[in-house]
């Protein structure tokens, strides 16, 4: 008697039958589409001051008036535009944020590659790290804009710069080790290769997803921090449109218009939540290994 045959297989699904770059094809399409909340929202801030329909310190409006037809969202604690005042106070925040964005991913960058690649001066730069993490950055802050009270946002953004690389130094650092004992930068530097050329082309292309998104987590936090100092009056003053100010100023009245202070928060929150989801899918995708056929 001839034993049963074995079953066929199972015909693989469209999807497994395509080629790997056509299935990787849907992660491409929505970078576009996640990306672009943020890049509408910064535009938007960044060109807010030519958008506004009225003055940001006229009086359009009684205090705390309603939304009517002068104004979209109602007037603040002095009957000003509070849409005029929104339009306006982001700029100012976006740039500030993106300024100790950059600073600290580029320093942190190069350190951390650094004691990844001179394990003796990482111990000290770990060490000296910790310490620094241990001052939590809104005192820090304070204590810098107290000492410095002509700085401004300026002195509120050098803060946030210096006490927000040591954080960073460490997660690059942790990523960058790994990549440094590997024998591709092992042989380049037995080869006689250059310390910067080991940090810039064999380390640092390899770091881009972890940048990428350390990089979203500083502007985030770098736009809370300066909302937390500029909600204290340290940096940005009256009666200067900021967000995080039309927030101070408008708490009293919030039951007689609301929107004077919601409209400030969503919009530092859907500028932490957009820049977040944009760092997260421009960030190159790990490879994942192809089951075999």
């Amino acid at each position: 008697m001839t034993p049963p045959s074995p079953p066929a297989p199972p015909s693989p699904t469209p999807a497994a039958r395509r080629h790997p770059a056509q299935r990787r094809q849907p992660t491409r399409v929505r970078v576009p589409a996640r990306a672009l909340p943020a890049l509408l929202l910064v535009a938007l801030a960044l060109a807010g001051p030519l958008l506004a329909p009225h003055p940001v310190d006229r009086p359009v409006t009684a205090p705390y008036g309603p939304a009517d037809g002068s104004a979209a969202l109602g007037g603040d604690q002095l009957g000003r535009d509070v849409l005029s005042r929104l339009l306006t106070g982001g700029a100012p925040l976006i740039a500030t944020a993106l300024a100790v964005a950059v600073l600290v991913t580029t320093a942190a960058g190069a350190i951390g590659i650094l004691a990844a690649l001179r394990p003796r001066l990482g111990r000290w730069v770990e060490r000296t790290a910790d310490l620094a993490i241990l001052l939590p950055a809104v005192l820090g802050i304070m204590l810098v804009a107290l000492a410095w009270p002509s700085g401004g946002r300026l002195a509120v953004g050098a803060a946030a710069t210096v006490l927000g690389i040591p954080y960073a130094v460490r997660v690059v650092a942790a990523a960058a080790a790994p990549v440094a004992a590997t024998g591709y930068v092992e042989t380049a530097a037995a080869g006689g290769e250059r310390l910067w050329y080991l940090m810039a082309r064999e380390v640092l292309p390899n770091l881009r997803a972890t940048l990428l998104a350390l990089f979203g987590l500083r502007f985030v936090e770098g736009v809370y921090v300066v909302s937390i100092a500029a909600f204290l009056q340290l940096g940005p003053q009256p009666p200067e449109a900021d967000w995080a100010l039309m927030i101070r100023e408008n708490a009293p009245g919030i039951v007689l218009n609301p929107w004077a202070v919601a409209a400030p928060c969503l919009a530092i929150g859907l500028l932490a939540i957009s820049v977040n989801l944009a760092a997260e899918a421009l960030a190159p995708a790990r490879p994942t290994p192809e089951t075999p056929l």
